[in-house]
C-alpha cells in the first residue's frame, strides 16, 4: 500500500467512475483497475461493487476513506516540513520516454518529484522507446521511461513502474480483403502485419508468432508504437500494441482487440545508469520510489 494507490482509491470513491479518475490521475482505466485490486488483496476485502453501469463503495471501502485521508494528510505535511532544505537543491534533469509514456505515466512522477524539488529544471525529450537504453547508456540523457529489455545491462538500474498488457488489434471496419482473411478463423498466416521495428514489443511480437507457428507478411514495421494504431485504424492491416498506447490513441475506437490471443506484458520503468546513483539530482528521483 502506497501514497499514490491511496491517492487513487480516494478520487475514484469521489468519482466512481474509473474512466474518469484514470482520466484526471493520468493512467490508464487497466492500470486504475489493478491498483485497486492489490489494494483489496492486501485488505482481504472488496472496496467496490462494480458492474457495468455502475460503480458503488462497499462497507469496507468506506470504512477506508478516512484512514487513506489521514495517512495521506501526514504524509504531505511530513513532505511540506523536510521541503524546507530540500527545495534549495538546483540542477536540470533530461528525461527521455515516448509520446504515450509522457501522458500516462510520467505526470505522476513529475507532480511528486516537483512537489519536493521544484527548483530543478526538467528538460524532457520524446521518442522511440527502443531508443531509450541507448540514450541512457550514451549519457544523452539521465533518466529514462522504457519497457524493460530482454537482456538488461549490467551498467542499468531499472525501478518497475507497471505492467503493461499487450493486444492484437485489427480495424473495426476492415476492407474486404482483410474482413475476409478475420472471418477465416482468423488466418493469422495470410493476415498482413504492423509492428514495432524493434524493442521489447517486437520481441513479444514474434515470440507470439512462433508459438502460432506463423510468419506472416510484415506490411511496416514502425519506429515507436503510437502509429501503429492508426495504421491499423485505416485498414492497413492487423498491429501488435501495448494496451496503454492503444487506449490513449485518438484513433481507438476505430480498432478491435482479440482477447483471447495472449501475448506477454511489458515491464515498464524508470532506468539509469548506476555509476550515476550518487549524482545529486538523479539521486534525488531515485529516492521517490
Amino acid at each position: 500500500m502506497n501514497i499514490k494507490n491511496l491517492q487513487l482509491f480516494l478520487h475514484l470513491s469521489d468519482s466512481l467512475s474509473f474512466h474518469h479518475t484514470a482520466q484526471s490521475m493520468h493512467i490508464s482505466p487497466s492500470a486504475l483497475s489493478r491498483v485497486i485490486q492489490r489494494l483489496e488483496q492486501e485488505l482481504g476485502q472488496s472496496l467496490f461493487r462494480r458492474d457495468n453501469r455502475s460503480v458503488e463503495l462497499t462497507m469496507a471501502g468506506k470504512k477506508l476513506i478516512p484512514v487513506a485521508t489521514t495517512i495521506i494528510s501526514n504524509w504531505l505535511s511530513l513532505k511540506t516540513e523536510l521541503n524546507s532544505d530540500s527545495s534549495l537543491l538546483q540542477g536540470k534533469l533530461k528525461i527521455f520516454c515516448s509520446v504515450t509514456a509522457s501522458y500516462s505515466h510520467l505526470p505522476a512522477i513529475l507532480t511528486a518529484f516537483r512537489h519536493r524539488y521544484p527548483q530543478i529544471e526538467i528538460q524532457l525529450l520524446t521518442g522511440d522507446s527502443a531508443l531509450a537504453i541507448d540514450k541512457v547508456l550514451n549519457d544523452e540523457v539521465d533518466v529514462a521511461i522504457t519497457a524493460k529489455p530482454e537482456q538488461l545491462s549490467a551498467k542499468l538500474t531499472y525501478i518497475e513502474l507497471d505492467h503493461i498488457p499487450m493486444s492484437v488489434i485489427a480495424p473495426t471496419i476492415a476492407p474486404l480483403a482483410i474482413q475476409q482473411l478475420l472471418n477465416q478463423g482468423p488466418n493469422w498466416q495470410a493476415l498482413p502485419f504492423i509492428l514495432a521495428e524493434s524493442g521489447p514489443a517486437r520481441s513479444r511480437a514474434n515470440t507470439w508468432f512462433k508459438e502460432k507457428k506463423i510468419s506472416p507478411p510484415i506490411y511496416a514495421q514502425i519506429s515507436g508504437h503510437e502509429a501503429i494504431v492508426s495504421m491499423v485504424a485505416l485498414g492497413c492491416g492487423i498491429g501488435i500494441a501495448p494496451d496503454v498506447v492503444i487506449n490513449n490513441s485518438p484513433m481507438s475506437d476505430k480498432v478491435q482487440r482479440f482477447p483471447a490471443e495472449l501475448i506477454a506484458p511489458l515491464s515498464l520503468g524508470l532506468c539509469c545508469k548506476q555509476s550515476r546513483h550518487q549524482e545529486n539530482v538523479l539521486k534525488a528521483l531515485l529516492q521517490l520510489f
